[in-house]
């Protein structure tokens, strides 16, 4: 008894970061699970920001990742995003760490080892502010033969989906009418909770129909607003949102195969399927221009070359380019929207122009025989409220 004790304390002392280590290589089933406390070991090649956005999101202690997060193909923003928030972050451990880790174990962090008690499982170089910097100046070489690769897979795209894109065959149908009216997509970008909020004066006053996709049907659901369309795999949305919605649009494989309908069918609601290579924000996007939408305002959209770039490893992003052009002026983006949208008179101003005619008006009146009528009759109630106060007291 004494000596485990002693060993206790002795592991207590040691140095470092410590947290529960949660395991997976699929990232988004890992997201799903992560809390305050975890220590995140995943295997994620250039790591984006969406990912990096969830798992500060979710409070982790820590990241380490078995692959490099900043190989040099482009200047990914993942890793910034960890190191901005103070999240410590292990790169390139190796495909081993996976396997030698057990999900919901100890783990230490300390000087770029990994350790479960005092044993060292997995070694890896911990970066800082300074480290991805150079790095994410040498990966700016790297855009160009990115941005080949990205319009040889968009060309490919549009050979495949072609009929899609030109003429909107496989769109499915909608019982929402969008026909000549505003459409607002959300999806689960880059601080797309504070441009909603930001869009709350122009959703009063324009009524657009509100589509969610992904986890951009949470946010709108917690936001207090109904999703009437919810595009996305069904798996990684709340029960709230998919019940509350009028139509859930289900993507599928270009076969027709769509995994995320089990859990439609758990729940008990109805979905349609829209079988399709693109990724679900322009699936929307089409849905939206295919059903007459006059315009269509974006939230949580990748909107800059590096963003395109960021998103572009998993191969689903050709047909954002191609969405955009098909959309032409009608597609807004949301931060323009709420810019635009803002009113230009401050309160203080409004304020100030009814003191100002509250005193042109109490001037007139006192210089006119009108104006002692109404002094007087104002006397007289109070004259009357006072009299009626003190006989409460009598």
């Amino acid at each position: 008894m004494k000596l485990t004790g002693l060993r206790s304390r002795t592991q207590e002392t040691l140095p470092g970061i410590t947290g529960v280590a949660r395991v997976d290589r699929r990232t988004g089933d890992l997201l799903r699970r992560v809390g305050p406390g975890d220590i995140v070991v995943l295997d994620q090649l250039d790591l984006d920001r969406a990912t990096a956005d969830a798992l500060v999101g979710a409070e982790v202690t820590a990241v380490v990742n078995a692959s490099p997060s900043i190989s040099g193909r482009f200047p990914n923003l993942g890793p910034e995003i960890l190191i901005s928030a103070g999240i410590p972050l292990v790169d390139g451990v190796g495909g081993e760490a996976l396997r030698a880790i057990r999900d919901g174990s100890k783990l230490r962090l300390h000087e770029g080892g990994v350790f479960v008690g005092d044993r060292e499982v997995a070694k890896g170089t911990e970066q800082t502010a300074d480290s991805v910097a150079d790095q994410m100046i040498e990966a700016k070489s790297g855009m160009s033969a990115q941005l080949e690769a990205f319009s040889a897979n968009t060309i490919e795209f549009l050979r495949r989906e072609r009929t899609l894109i030109l003429d909107g065959v496989g769109v499915p149908k909608l019982r929402t009418p969008l026909k000549e009216r505003h459409v607002l997509v959300v999806a689960p970008g880059h601080e797309h909770a504070e441009d909603l909020a930001n869009l709350k004066r122009y959703i009063a006053e324009h009524r657009p129909v509100l589509i969610g996709v992904d986890g951009g049907a949470d946010t709108l659901h917690r936001a207090g607003y109904k999703p009437q369309v919810v595009v996305g795999d069904p798996v990684g949305i709340g029960n709230g949102p998919l019940k509350a919605a009028d139509e859930v649009v289900v993507p599928a494989q270009p076969d027709g195969h769509a995994p995320g309908l089990e859990r439609i069918q758990d729940l008990g609601i109805g979905a349609v399927t829209f079988p399709a290579s693109g990724n679900a924000e322009d699936l929307a996007l089409l849905l939206a221009d295919e059903h007459g939408a006059s315009l269509v305002v974006t939230v949580g959209f990748q909107a800059t070359l590096r963003e395109f770039l960021d998103r572009g490893r998993s191969g689903s992003n050709p047909s954002t380019i191609l969405t955009r052009l098909k959309l032409g002026t009608k597609v807004v983006d949301g931060k323009a929207v709420s810019t635009l949208h803002r009113s230009r008179v401050s309160v203080s101003a409004v304020v100030l122009l009814v003191v100002a005619a509250l005193v042109v008006v109490i001037a007139a009146l006192a210089v006119s025989d009108v104006g002692t009528v109404y002094v007087g009759w104002v006397t007289d109630i109070w004259n009357s409220f006072i009299g009626w106060v003190k006989g409460l007291f009598s």
